[in-house]
């Protein structure tokens, strides 16, 4: 009869062809592959133009090449749900906005997906300066003037946005509410048609990033009235805050790096460290600061924190304006 120590090293041994794939698959380095950075937004967006910017950087770091996917719709919905079922493996992540995350449960009757529970959250990249402008052809030239000449034409004014539902929305609709005045909601497919309609004309306020909208007000091409931010930008001090003239009003904008739901701890904390270490280049620090963006480094479990507050804050307010993406 076999001794005890030889039972076990025969149970060793047989275990031994199981345990192979799991040993492997520990051993395998990352990424051997190229990795899909998925965009939920259109080419040229804010969230598009951070993605193109950091490419480069990661790639370098990675030593794969980061390839950028633009999969549009349903205000951010579409291209989410993509990286929300993917395999947690580093090889598909996503470049959100937060309101994809912390606003479209609320909205959406059927979401595809939980905004945090499917989702890792791996790095928040930035809070983007975000601005409200009109056409030059609107006659004001700040908030109160603006309100004036909406107040006095109701329905008359209109206002885009990347999506129903989507910050831009939420920026409009909160104004309407606390100005008490009446306006009419264009909904475009991202943010880039959003800002080409309104230096077209077609469409006569927006609130969106600077980094859609600074270039067009150095141009003349658009007028900036004020920042939604709760004070003065340090990039922008000369620029009133909507708040000054609405007292209370507020709606910050940030942008995030997401894997799906499972990505293991330690490729989390790499991709963290890359990233953060990406932004913080002064020549990618000083481009964003150029187009209104401020770099941020947190960790992942600080960013899932901010998920968690602002999911309730933005919930409340959808609930109690009635606002739904339809």
């Amino acid at each position: 009869m076999p001794t005890t120590s030889a039972l076990s090293r025969r149970l060793i041994m047989l275990s031994l062809p199981d345990l192979a794939p799991l040993v492997a698959r520990a051993q395998t380095p990352y990424p051997t592959r190229p990795i899909s950075l998925v965009v939920p937004w259109a080419p040229g967006g804010t969230t598009d133009i951070l993605a193109r910017i950091l490419s480069e950087p990661l790639r370098a770091a990675l030593g794969q090449p980061v390839v950028i996917e633009n999969k549009t719709g349903a205000s951010g919905n579409t291209g989410s749900a993509i990286v929300a079922r993917a395999t947690p493996d580093g090889y598909t992540l996503l470049f959100g906005v937060m309101t994809t995350h912390t606003a479209n449960e609320a909205l959406f009757a059927n979401p595809p997906f939980r905004g945090i529970e499917d989702f890792t959250a791996i790095a928040l990249l930035a809070f983007v300066l975000n601005t409200m402008v009109v056409h030059p052809s609107v006659p004001a030239n700040n908030v109160k003037e603006f309100i004036d000449y909406a107040r006095a034409n109701p329905g008359k004014v209109n206002y885009a946005s990347a999506g129903a539902g989507s910050h831009n929305q939420l920026c409009g609709a909160l104004m309407e509410r606390m100005a008490g005045i009446k306006m009419v909601h264009v909904p475009y497919r991202g943010g880039a048609p959003a800002v080409a309609d309104t230096v077209a004309g077609n469409t006569q306020l927006l609130f969106s990033a600077g980094t859609q909208t600074l270039d067009h007000v150095r141009g003349g091409r658009l007028k900036l009235l004020a920042v939604t931010e709760a004070r003065r930008s340090r990039l922008l001090p000369d620029v009133p805050t909507v708040a000054e003239t609405l007292p209370g009003y507020q709606m910050t904008v940030w942008y995030g790096a997401f894997g799906p739901a499972g990505l293991p701890t330690e490729l989390t904390r790499r991709l963290n460290g890359e990233i953060n270490r990406a932004l913080k280049l002064p020549e990618i620090e000083q481009r964003l600061a150029a187009m209104g963006v401020e770099v941020v480094n947190e960790t992942p479990d600080s960013m899932s924190a901010l998920l968690a507050v602002e999911r309730n804050q933005l919930t409340k307010l959808i609930k109690d304006m009635g606002i739904t993406a339809q």
